[in-house]
């Protein structure tokens, strides 16, 4: 068996629609730290667990490898720069953001499709990555329809 091209893989799981969220906690210093993901999945409705997960190469792996709470942000169709803004390496994505404050103090975008707060109850240590899943404590959200990722490009949905 040959080994498979990272570029390849890519190109292969991106073929897989994906919502597109971002994920918040606070860091050591406790202010806000955010990234966009696409990693995001339900686990468990008995308990409401779900899951996502973090680069170890990510300048943000620290804050959210540690954290004992995150919440995952689901964007509606027409929070593109939203994506963006939090996808981007820079060290200050949430300057100038306003948060509301959640359980457990937890910086909370408004106006997303839907929020969920959660209690981290396990971590998993797979490849380059640390997966994260969290216990639901606290759901919001509206009746908009979500903004999706494929082929390396933000979509939304076709009634």
């Amino acid at each position: 068996m040959s080994a498979i091209n990272s570029r390849h893989f890519r190109e292969a799981v991106g073929k897989y629609a994906t919502g597109v969220a971002v994920v918040t906690t606070l860091d050591a210093t406790g202010k806000p730290a955010a990234m966009t993901v696409n990693s995001f999945a339900s686990v468990s409705l008995d308990p409401p667990l779900v899951l996502w997960s973090v680069d170890k190469y990510s300048r943000l792996f620290e804050a959210f490898s540690n954290t004992p709470y995150f919440a995952v942000h689901i964007l509606r169709h027409d929070q593109q720069y939203l994506a963006k803004r939090f996808s981007d390496d820079r060290d200050n994505v949430c300057a100038g953001m306003t948060f509301s404050e959640g359980e457990n103090g937890l910086p909370i975008l408004d106006d997303v499709s839907v929020s969920l707060q959660c209690n981290v109850v396990n971590r998993h240590e797979e490849g380059d990555h640390i997966i994260l899943i969290g216990r639901v404590i606290h759901i919001a959200g509206t009746d908009i329809d979500p903004l999706l990722f494929f082929a390396g490009e933000y979509r939304r949905l076709e009634r």
